[in-house]
């Protein structure tokens, strides 16, 4: 099992895919890595350098003692991208895409692009997250868990209480905070999301340099529902000029 030393703590990653340009794939929170790369990580992987990481206490990478905070997991990843050489394209989904978010305000100059999907920049945007899952996802995400995990099955209640305490409480940004992002954002969601529409356009119209994408039919999940179309529209965000060349412009005349 590939594993690197990551701020002292033995770290599960993995790489894959073809080109001289890295794509890192940040997964959502009280997942793991895997449900990105056996989603859209296989079509990236036709056209970039994919990498990936489990971060502490998530799929096989073992959990510590302390609480889990959003400026823990940029550390993780900052020690990450320095192992692997950056700066790289960000693919963050969900708790992936806050890391990515704090990470491109902390350390812009680690990131090329940032593609946030599903992504919320205030935690009082969300639904109460203790209820928000049916018996039969919580039960699969156990299940997902225990197979990967190092710690047990056992220790997912211990990883899910962490997550929930951190969920109702971080992040904090603001509209301004937004407005300081120097990196070219893609902002992704599905059009029944866990945080309203109306959050995610404001993300996207705070940016100084975005773009938004809002799949039609589609959830939280929509990287496992609809990986195609989202590998897509990531490859060709990553591709294109910035900013883009329309016909009509209006917010980017």
């Amino acid at each position: 099992m590939p594993s690197v030393d990551l701020l002292g703590h033995p770290t599960w990653y993995a790489l894959q895919g073809t080109g001289d340009e890295f794509v890192l794939l940040l997964h959502g929170g009280l997942s793991e890595s895997d449900a990105m790369l056996d989603s859209i990580g296989g079509p990236l992987g036709e056209r970039w350098r994919v990498a990936a990481f489990d971060r502490r206490g998530h799929g096989r990478t073992a959990d510590t003692p302390e609480p889990f905070h959003y400026q823990s997991m940029v550390d993780e990843t900052i020690a990450f991208i320095e192992h692997i050489g950056g700066p790289v394209h960000i693919v963050g989904w969900s708790d992936g895409g806050i890391v990515g978010l704090l990470l491109a305000l902390r350390r812009p100059d680690l990131i090329k692009r940032f593609v946030a999907i599903g992504t919320n920049y205030h935690w009082n945007a969300l639904p109460d997250m203790t209820n928000s899952s049916s018996p039969e996802m919580a039960a699969m995400m156990l299940a997902i868990y225990a197979e990967r995990s190092p710690d047990g099955p056992d220790h997912f209640a211990v990883v899910a209480a962490k997550s929930f305490q951190m969920f109702a409480t971080e992040p904090e940004l603001t509209i301004a905070d937004l407005a300081r992002v120097s990196v070219p954002v893609l902002v992704m969601a599905g059009d029944d999301e866990l945080a309203p529409l109306s959050h995610t356009v404001s993300f996207f119209e705070a940016l100084p340099e975005a773009q938004l994408a809002v799949l039609p039919g589609a959830s939280h999940a929509l990287p496992i529902e609809h990986p195609q179309e989202v590998a897509g529209l990531i490859d060709r965000f990553l591709r294109s000029d910035i900013p883009p060349a329309t016909l009509m412009p209006v917010l980017r005349a």
